[in-house]
């Protein structure tokens, strides 16, 4: 494998299959017989899930609801996520543990970064939940934070795309895929990859980030070879 630590970052949306809403178990056995490859290879993983199959925050806001009290339940949203993928990968013998930004001892460990260390170290694939435990903050950027907290080597953001374009390749059959971009360019562009704040925090701190398609079979074991299966963003 190309690299040793991971964080990937996967859409609430993705675990809704073909589905409209909600969490699809036969998504949650293939993403976990995916994830559960990498693990087998030895690389160590850290999962950041959203919660837009089940509630997104900036959409409740637009809707008039308080932008906080919005967050705060993707926040909450995001554990439902971390539960149902846990579930899946220990049913495939991957050992998991969720920690949580939001304190809900019953269900989850409380994040400690040391913690969450000693518990990659020890093999096991870590589920972020809870984003950053604070409003106004994406689960994009809560992704960039843990990767760089837990020291990963890079960023991997899971799609329903083969990476970066210049246009939405679903709306307009000319868009052109990036194979390299730069954090600035990204900014620059407003090409969207993430929220700008994630992608500013992993420039200042000089973390790459991997854009690719998470739904062909085999694709997060090829990136984390290094496949040149997406789009790199680096400085």
């Amino acid at each position: 494998m190309h690299y040793k630590r991971i964080l990937l970052k996967i859409s609430g949306e993705s675990l809704m299959g073909d589905g409209t809403y909600g969490i699809s178990q036969a998504m949650i056995e293939f993403v976990a017989g995916e994830i559960k490859a990498v693990h087998d290879a030895g690389v160590q993983l850290g999962l950041v899930i959203g919660a837009g199959n089940i509630f997104r925050g900036v959409a409740g806001a637009a809707g008039g609801m308080n932008r906080a009290a919005a967050d705060n339940m993707g926040m909450l949203a995001t554990v439902l996520n971390a539960i149902a993928m846990q579930d899946g990968l220990e049913k495939a013998g991957v050992p998991t543990i969720i920690m949580s930004a939001i304190t809900m001892r019953n269900v989850c460990e409380p994040y400690v970064r040391v913690r969450a260390i000693e518990h990659l170290e020890a093999g096991r694939v870590v589920i972020f939940a809870a984003g950053t435990g604070n409003p106004y903050f994406t689960t994009d950027t809560g992704g960039v934070l843990r990767a760089l907290e837990i020291e990963a080597d890079v960023m991997m953001k899971a799609t329903r795309v083969d990476g970066v374009y210049d246009r939405d390749p679903e709306k307009d059959t000319n868009a052109v895929r990036f194979d390299r971009l730069t954090y600035t360019r990204v900014l620059h562009d407003e090409l969207r990859v993430m929220d700008a704040a994630g992608i500013s925090l992993a420039r200042d701190n000089n973390l790459p980030v991997f854009v690719f398609n998470m739904n062909k079979a085999g694709n997060i074991e090829r990136a984390a070879a290094g496949e040149k299966i997406g789009t790199l963003i680096t400085a």
